[in-house]
């Protein structure tokens, strides 16, 4: 008698959104072409020469359009990055000191660059559990971290983790329900495990009159155990903003956050996300405090362990000085540099995909990996995905040979994403930010090869967030900064570029 194993269940079908316009244009590069077709055509009314002058600039301006990199920028927005970065250069933007020998005022050290105007409040939710609200006033935005301890893959059947993985899916569809949820983030956090908490453990119950033979196998044990192993956190943030005017007080957030906060914690438990809990103000702090300065990791463990806290302030969170480069972040004890994702792994993958990056990696001081996903309301999914199947079957239509087969297998993709959207799917966009601290800039090249290693084992594309590296190293803090948030131009208006 033999039995044949059922096959494992595979991801993907995961696609850019279709941008309108012709090509690469866009609809701005497509408007302003049609447009200037218009006038070189009035213009040639009046002589040959009229419509030169009119055709030759057009060109000139809308040329930069149709050349793109491989991640979807184009010239405009090159040179637009390369000016921003030269502008802050020329202010000093990209150097930071705080502290009572800086200059600003308070003397305390906040937290830099998008985070400097944050502030951290805290209220308590049905089971009375604390948890910390982070206001972003520039946006006005509120931010709540949730904690969490998934359970391993190991020694875990195939089937749980197919069921874990379809709940998670469920859980990102139900965010699109969320009243004013403007963005949600899943932030995996690695690092080698200093062995404050075994020490803390163990020492103390060793007993004085304890055979030498016996006491110093357990001091060996609390020595070398750091060594081969790592320590592991998961949160997961989420953003509310505050509809257009509804005059809202703080203190009537916080208590319209409270009553979601359990529902959610039941949804992140079904999905395997083990012990999932609310973190308060101060281990937001403590989070971000160690990520500036990787070196007082042992002693913030140490003292949670000792006193059952830090007493640490939002105010205190941030780094004594940091600098940025174009390549990398120097803050405190640590030089980091982040990565982001230009392309989603092509075909389709099995769930453990992203278990390599996501593991501890020797060589590095911290890492972390945040998901970044930005939950669509059903209305706009419906609107998005029909449009999507208009343009692949236009495209399936007016090409042949490579061109139609190509574009019948897009076909067959949006028409999957049609039938699971109608069937009561959500539809979330999502991008992967990875954020590697080491010790010193000479090991960042080591760092930088490491990554690439991970990222081509996970398929994914990536590429390394220059001229921006302090804006991306915050991104993929448990702060809830959402990217699209904070540009000057709307993410509607970039969308149409």
């Amino acid at each position: 008698m033999s039995t044949e194993a059922a096959p494992r269940p595979t991801y993907g079908n995961w696609r850019r959104p279709r941008k309108p316009g012709l090509g690469p244009l866009g609809l701005v590069g497509t408007v302003g072409v049609f447009g200037g077709l218009v006038v070189t055509l009035l213009a040639s009314l009046i002589s040959l020469y009229a419509a030169l002058i009119v055709c030759v600039p057009m060109a000139v301006v809308l040329a930069p359009l149709t050349i793109r990199t491989q991640d979807g920028r184009n010239v405009y927005q090159l040179i637009a990055l390369r000016l921003g970065w030269r502008r802050r250069k020329a202010k000093g933007a990209h150097l930071y000191v705080s502290g009572p020998l800086s200059a600003r005022p308070g003397g305390r050290f906040r937290p830099p660059g998008m985070l400097n105007k944050v502030t951290a409040s805290e209220g308590r939710d049905a089971y009375d559990r604390p948890f910390g609200v982070l206001h972003h006033p520039s946006r006005n935005l509120y931010t709540i971290v949730l904690g969490c301890d998934p359970d391993g893959g190991s020694l875990v059947d195939a089937e749980q983790v197919d069921v874990w993985v379809a709940l998670w899916g469920q859980w990102l569809a139900g965010l699109a329900h969320e009243p004013e949820l403007r963005g949600a983030s899943m932030i995996v956090e690695t690092a080698p495990d200093p062995g404050t908490r075994l020490a803390n453990e163990v020492l103390p119950r060793v007993k004085s009159d304890a055979p030498p033979v016996a006491r110093a196998v357990m001091e060996e044990v609390v020595e070398r155990y750091p060594t081969a192993s790592s320590e592991m956190h998961s949160y997961v943030t989420l953003t509310y903003g505050v509809r257009s005017g509804r005059k809202r007080t703080k203190e009537e957030v916080i208590a319209d956050l409270a009553i979601r906060v359990p529902g959610l914690l039941s949804g992140l438990i079904a999905a395997g996300g083990g012990a999932a809990y609310p973190l308060s103000a101060e281990r937001i702090a403590e989070v971000v405090r160690v990520a500036y300065d990787p070196a007082v990791a042992a002693d913030v463990l140490n003292a949670r362990v000792q006193h059952g806290g830090t007493g640490l302030e939002w105010e205190d969170a941030g780094p004594a000085a940091a600098v940025e480069t174009v390549n990398s972040y120097q803050h405190d004890s640590g030089v980091s540099r982040t990565w982001l994702m230009t392309l989603a792994p092509r075909g389709t993958v099995q769930s453990s995909v992203l278990r390599g990056m996501l593991e501890a990696t020797s060589g590095t001081r911290r890492k972390r990996v945040a998901l970044v996903y930005r939950p669509i309301d059903p209305a706009t999914s419906a609107r998005i995905v029909e449009s999507d199947r208009r343009s692949a079957q236009f495209m399936a239509t007016s090409g042949r040979g490579m061109v139609q087969a190509r574009a019948a297998s897009e076909v067959r993709a949006v028409e999957q994403t049609a039938a699971e959207e109608a069937a009561g799917a959500g539809l979330v966009e999502f991008s992967l930010m990875l954020t590697v601290t080491v010790d010193t800039v000479e090991q960042l090249a080591d760092a930088t090869a490491t990554v690439r290693n991970l990222t081509a084992a996970s398929r994914v594309l990536m590429r390394p967030a220059d001229r921006m590296q302090a804006a991306a190293f915050t991104c993929t803090l448990p702060t809830g900064i959402l990217p699209w948030e904070q540009t000057l131009v709307p993410h509607e208006v970039q969308e149409a570029l």
